[in-house]
């Protein structure tokens, strides 16, 4: 089969065409031929030498798929040859073939192209996760997301005001802020203009915001702990800005804050099959109504996956990048 593989350790240069026996599927698992494959930033982290997949895992990366069910293992249920599925992997997504658990797989949502199907897994997933499952984030609850015109942020902002909560969001120039605007953000903030914790405290009449999803880390950490209210949560999904941080952890004690986070790829089948069934039950419903959807940005043959990468690391993107695996 076609795949894109890491040559070795470096820039979207090291991203190059190869040929890779095709996968079996095991008892338990869907064999699928890959239309689409969405580009994630732990895409670039593997390609840097930064995010190895977790044991057992394909080096091929790619972290979520779009296709049909080419052949089903023997104890398999949920799914039969034909079906149009999206799925969450731990690796090997860059390929004209890919295995994955059944439960860890969703069928395509109604009316979405193969391209959309492919945009969805790895940022619905997180965002559940974090926003609702870790984040626990209520209807008339306040919600700020940084990074708002990224996958994830895309995502959340949308499903965030779906379920009933005021939105705030960060990104980096007036067309970002549009953008994140039109996704139905009630406010977008251009960080380079505007120090975020100003504008949410007055806002909010001085109170804070209930929850931060933060992907920068380094100083926002504190600047997070400053734009929190009360009893406030913030969910760590990335670091951007560094992992390290000098930070005023009075703010943490006197606010009753909770700071946790979390990472998704090293999760086991069972765990990550809890989201996808939580997804179906209360996320598949808004897309396959079409009231949430995928945000694309930009589509490029499979071969050119390091243009991709190139695309995704210049930062001008909004929405998701996706691999054309056709």
């Amino acid at each position: 089969m076609r795949a894109i593989e890491i040559r070795e350790p470096g820039g979207p240069e090291v991203l190059v065409p190869t040929n890779r026996p095709t996968p079996t599927a095991s008892d338990t698992q869907l064999l699928i031929k890959v239309a689409a494959a969405g580009v994630n930033r732990p895409d670039c982290l593997q390609r840097q030498g930064a995010y190895p997949p977790p044991p057992g895992a394909s080096d091929i990366p790619g972290l979520e798929i779009a296709g049909k069910v080419e052949a089903v293992g023997k104890a398999v249920s949920r799914f039969k040859i034909g079906d149009n599925v999206c799925a969450l992997v731990p690796g090997g997504g860059y390929a004209e073939f890919c295995v994955v658990d059944e439960t860890n797989s969703l069928p395509a949502p109604n009316g979405l192209t193969m391209i959309e199907a492919a945009a969805i897994p790895e940022t619905f997933f997180t965002v559940w996760h974090n926003v609702f499952q870790r984040g626990g984030l209520k209807d008339g609850e306040t919600f700020l997301v940084h990074g708002g015109t990224s996958g994830i942020g895309t995502t959340a902002i949308q499903l965030a005001k779906a379920f009933g909560a005021k939105v705030f969001a960060t990104a980096g120039s007036d067309a970002k802020c549009a953008a994140m605007l039109d996704l139905g953000a009630d406010l977008a903030i251009n960080y380079k203009q505007s120090d975020f914790v100003e504008v949410i405290r007055q806002k909010t009449d001085g109170k804070g915001v209930d929850l931060i999803l933060d992907m920068v880390g380094g100083d926002y950490i504190t600047r997070n702990y400053k734009a929190a209210a009360i009893e406030g949560r913030i969910v760590q999904i990335a670091f951007l800005n560094g992992r390290k941080a000098e930070v005023d952890f009075s703010l943490l004690m006197m606010k009753r804050l909770t700071h946790t986070g979390s990472t998704l790829r090293a999760r086991d089948i069972a765990f990550k099959a809890a989201i996808a069934s939580e997804l179906q039950q209360h996320v598949w419903p808004l897309l396959n109504e079409r009231k949430v959807l995928p945000v694309m940005d930009s589509i490029y043959p499979l071969e050119q996956a390091a243009a991709a990468h190139q695309r995704m690391e210049d930062g001008d993107h909004i929405g998701k990048i996706v691999l054309d695996a056709g």
